[in-house]
């Protein structure tokens, strides 16, 4: 395949072509007109060729939008791209196609996909990108739009297949739990299959994450039991901690002296009311330590 880059077309200022034009429409008019008094049809040699010129002109003049660009094509060879904003005057054999350089959004579909441990989940991301290389985006593929679509997806379907939904490990990657990650990740994948396209990606994001419906339940489900662990071992490990705290400051400050039996017991006592879901009782103990 021939690789084409973009590279700056010739063009003229289209206002002085423009007095050029009512130059030549004013000689028109005055050969015209010795042509109806003289009754002279040599004149016609300069009327016709004149005609002629003043009508490829009009067809020379181009008007470009900031933020958008003409490539311009004679007889089949890639000229050049005008990307300067303007009223500008090109060569009128040429084919114009218009590319435009805004930046542009493609809103992905919900996808259904499988994720590393094979799980069915439902995916879907914003892609932010713009044409950078007008070349490229009208001769090395053929409809860069449609290209950006079809590629944006297959780069989804791929970063799925390659990260867990989620993980039970905080450091470990996952589609869920490092979104800065998986954005970068989705933006270099998307960048190297539409370079060819002369495409740059600003920004990719996931926009829509879940579990597909048949396994959202069980899944839900095993979520909160993860979530219900992970509490309780933060208030088991809070709860040890205040016990040790206690007996420290008791032993050090000589409140008072216990023995392992009742050590044990009061462990047994604050661990109960530290980790009981309920709210303890209290018992008053009206004896001395050992009734």
């Amino acid at each position: 395949m021939e690789k084409i880059a973009e590279i700056k077309a010739h063009k003229l200022n289209g206002f002085l072509m423009l007095l050029v034009l009512f130059g030549l429409i004013f000689l028109e008019y005055f050969l015209l007109k010795e042509m109806l008094f003289s009754r002279d049809p040599g004149l016609l040699w300069y009327f016709i060729p004149i005609m002629i010129i003043i009508i490829l002109i009009l067809s020379g003049f181009i008007v470009v939008q900031p933020n958008d660009s003409r490539v311009l094509i004679l007889f089949g060879n890639y000229t050049g791209t005008v990307r300067t904003s303007g009223f500008w005057f090109i060569n009128p054999f040429t084919v114009r196609k218009k590319v435009s350089l805004r930046i542009r959004n493609f809103n992905s579909q919900k996808i259904k996909v499988n994720d590393l441990h094979g799980n069915p989940i439902e995916i879907g991301a914003v892609v932010v990108w713009r044409v950078i290389d007008t070349a490229k985006a009208v001769f090395d593929v053929e409809n860069y739009e449609q290209f950006v679509d079809v590629q944006s997806e297959t780069a989804i379907r791929q970063l799925a297949s390659e990260y867990p939904y989620d993980v039970d490990q905080e450091d470990k990657p996952s589609l869920r739990g490092t979104p800065q990650e998986i954005a970068e990740s989705l933006k270099n994948m998307l960048q190297v299959r539409l370079e060819v396209a002369g495409v740059e990606i600003i920004e990719a994001r996931i926009s829509h994450l879940a579990y597909a419906p048949e396994i959202a339940q069980a899944m839900l489900r095993r979520q909160q039991a993860q979530a219900i662990i992970a509490a309780r071992t933060k208030i088991v490990e809070g709860a040890v901690g205040m016990v040790e705290m206690a007996l420290k400051a008791l032993s050090e400050q000589n409140i008072v002296k216990l023995d392992e039996d009742k050590k044990a017991t009061m462990v047994n006592n604050l661990m109960v009311a530290l980790v009981s879901e309920t709210e303890a009782q209290p018992v008053i103990n009206t004896g001395t330590l050992y009734q």
